[in-house]
């Protein structure tokens, strides 16, 4: 080939690449959130609140768990992973205990998986939820009806139990039962941090818009809810805070409506203390990534598995096969 046609092929591969990471580039350098400022009064006693809260009273008086065999060490928990699960399902949970869910050291360090749920409608369904909780001691149960308008009470039980009897835990990532978690590159992620505390990071998303239609089943009212466009916030289904964070979202929550969505009220939240999400591509956010070994050794989530894809995906990324560049 001459010359040109060399430059011609190098261009469209420069191209292509510029194509394919350009977004992700764009979306975590130019369109990050500007730290917010601490010189807000409410905003410092937040962070003051934070920082003195005093937990025993707390476990004598929890606002929602009625239940728990979960237990975290007193050792440090490097990573508490928490799965928001419907109560009905149980094969979801076991698939997960199977797969990535089964990680429970991460380069050194302890990983700990455990599901919040509300209560079931059925009787029959709760008596086999406390033999599965009995059996794998990895359930937080809350006192309330698990449904779609109580998934921001199961946000803020889960916050609770967290500060409470995970004070240990230096990082916690949320996340769905539908979600397939690269817990390896995640840790390594993390590990590389120098930022100590603030943390909260996931893909963020700018200027929500408030649902204001009366019949859908995400409606939040103006009078609840009054701003034309929500904080910034991470994508619910996945994103990561350090444990100081989750102090500050649970004495921050006081005030802030539960009709809104979860992942917008943790969004609302950490605006009320300060804290500014950082993004990252790496989380896919609603998206489902078409399954690639080393992609899923890259990146952090994806949305929408399937049972049988998460078996697959999780034996074939679990090998000790390095990838390429």
């Amino acid at each position: 080939l001459r010359t040109h046609q060399w430059c011609f092929i190098l261009f469209n591969v420069l191209l292509f690449h510029a194509l394919l990471f350009g977004a992700d580039l764009l979306e975590e350098y130019f369109l990050r959130s500007l730290p917010l400022s601490y010189t807000d009064a409410k905003t410092l006693e937040i962070r003051e609140r934070a920082r003195k809260l005093d937990t025993d009273p707390l476990r004598a008086n929890l606002s929602y768990t009625v239940s728990t065999a979960a237990t975290c060490s007193d050792q440090e928990i490097f990573l508490l992973v928490l799965v928001c699960s419907s109560p009905e399902n149980r094969t979801r949970r076991n698939v997960i205990r199977q797969t990535w869910g089964n990680v429970t050291d991460a380069r050194g360090y302890a990983v700990l998986t455990l599901f919040a749920l509300g209560k079931p409608a059925s009787v029959t369904t709760q008596l086999e939820i406390n033999e599965e909780s009995q059996k794998h001691r990895d359930i937080i149960e809350g006192s309330f009806i698990d449904s779609p308008e109580t998934q921001t009470q199961k946000m803020l039980m889960s916050v609770e139990w967290t500060v409470t009897f995970c004070p240990h835990a230096r990082y916690i990532l949320k996340t769905d039962e539908d979600v397939f978690v690269g817990i390896p590159s995640l840790a390594g992620y993390l590990l590389s941090l120098t930022q100590l505390e603030d943390i909260y990071i996931g893909r963020v998303i700018h200027q929500g818009v408030p649902d204001r239609a009366p019949e859908s089943p995400g409606f939040v009212p103006a009078h609840q809810y009054s701003q034309e466009f929500y904080p910034d916030y991470c994508d619910g289904r996945a994103f990561v805070i350090s444990q100081d964070v989750a102090r500050k979202v649970y004495v921050a929550a006081e005030g802030v409506p539960l009709s809104v969505p979860p992942d917008i009220f943790v969004g609302i939240c950490a605006k009320k203390a300060g804290i500014t999400p950082i993004h990252s591509s790496r989380f896919s956010g609603e998206k489902h990534i078409s399954y690639n070994r080393c992609c899923y050794k890259f990146i952090f989530t994806s949305s929408n598995m399937k049972e049988h894809e998460l078996f697959q995906d999780w034996k074939e990324t679990s090998d000790g096969e390095d990838c390429s560049l």
